[in-house]
């Protein structure tokens, strides 16, 4: 199975950017479709965007559209998430997922999940 690491969570306030990668290592990276979810504290883990294993299709969710951005570079092993706009509703710790997309429904891997980066947006 592919292994995950994100990082470049940190602090900032609202409207500030910041930029989470995650390196994957172990299986084919490229063979995989990958996803960030986020989970809040208290707060159930929810998914905020997909992208395919060609780069080609990207899928957010409708609380981050138009704000972030989700790409990779399989060449680098590397999924970001550029995140522009920030709200404090955005504060949770972000995960990424080694999946697969399956009709435009993102499918997580269980067994490939990351240990998550903080994102604090303070007011």
């Amino acid at each position: 199975q592919v292994q995950l690491v994100e990082s470049g969570g940190g602090l900032v306030q609202a409207g500030g950017s910041l930029r989470l990668s995650c390196v994957a290592s172990g299986r084919t990276f490229s063979r995989y479709a990958m996803a960030w979810f986020r989970q809040a504290p208290g707060k159930e883990r929810e998914f905020v965007a997909a992208i395919s294993w060609s780069g080609g299709e990207t899928y957010y969710a409708d609380s981050v559209q138009g704000r972030f951005t989700i790409s990779r570079d399989n060449a680098k092993n590397t999924v970001s998430l550029q995140m522009n706009s920030l709200k404090p509703e955005d504060t949770a710790v972000y995960y990424c997922n080694a999946g697969a997309l399956k009709s435009d429904t993102y499918s997580e891997n269980p067994r490939a999940w990351g240990q998550g980066t903080q994102v604090t947006v303070s007011s």
